[in-house]
């Protein structure tokens, strides 16, 4: 199999990273109400962080209890974000 071939397709995710890159910028420049915006930005960068963590990083590649290792971890530090966010709320209504 020649070395072009076996490129197709991280030249087929890279495009798709870039649509969603410039749909995310016309999103800025057509005055999208704000929570439909962050709705928006939120579930594509969910998934352009997918598609660079399964291609470019290989884990699509990478066995099961790999992906169950990281998937938790991921969650947690989920979680203790929360811990953080209720005070950067309350900083926002002291309007510091």
């Amino acid at each position: 199999m020649s070395e072009q071939a076996s490129m197709k397709p991280m030249y087929i995710v890279w495009i798709w990273l870039l649509i969603i890159t410039v749909v995310e910028v016309l999103l800025a420049y057509f005055h999208v109400p704000v929570t439909i915006m962050l709705i928006s930005l939120m579930g594509m960068s969910i998934v352009k962080a997918a598609m660079i963590v399964a291609w470019f990083m290989h884990l699509k590649f990478e066995r099961v209890t790999l992906v169950l290792t990281l998937v938790p971890a991921t969650v947690m530090c989920i979680i203790l974000l929360n811990i953080v966010w209720p005070d950067s709320f309350r900083l926002g209504l002291l309007g510091g």
